[in-house]
């Protein structure tokens, strides 16, 4: 069974050490550190926020989540070098945790890669295109794979 997830860096990952069968996960900028900076990343908006869905965002325990991601998931982690609302070493936090992992940090990419659109979509399209499954043989395959993973 095939499953896509999109959502937020972490919540991909934590989708991933709770179902065994997802082959490959692409965290853009996800936070590590759940506890530190949630306003930071709340940005300028006005939210409500229940206290249980707060609570469980504090003490999950992402370093646990990383050691159930399965071995055979290829796990992408991409952060920019420049990131004011996730710091860049929340990425060095999931390389040392995820056995299949591969990590890319883009120079001077802040949190939007304002600047860094273009090699943002190269690094997560090389990465699809190399951990494609073997068994897709025609273009129309590959093209409708890609496209289900963007």
């Amino acid at each position: 069974m095939l499953k896509r997830f999109l959502a937020g860096g972490n919540v991909v990952l934590l989708c991933a050490s709770k179902y065994n069968d997802v082959p490959t996960v692409i965290d853009i900028s996800g936070p590590f550190h759940l506890e530190k900076g949630m306003e930071g990343r709340l940005g300028q908006f006005e939210y409500r926020v229940i206290l249980k869905s707060l609570m469980n965002r504090l003490t999950t325990d992402t370093h646990a989540a990383c050691l159930w991601i399965d071995q055979n998931c290829r796990v992408l982690t991409i952060h920019g070098s420049m990131d004011k609302i996730v710091p860049a070493k929340d990425a060095l936090e999931f390389a040392r945790f995820i056995r299949n992992h591969k990590l890319h940090i883009i120079e001077g990419a802040d949190h939007e890669y304002t600047s860094h659109q273009d090699e943002l979509a190269t690094v997560v399209l090389d990465f699809i295109k190399a951990n494609m499954p073997r068994n897709l043989q025609s273009y129309e395959e590959r093209a409708d794979f890609i496209k289900a993973r963007i």
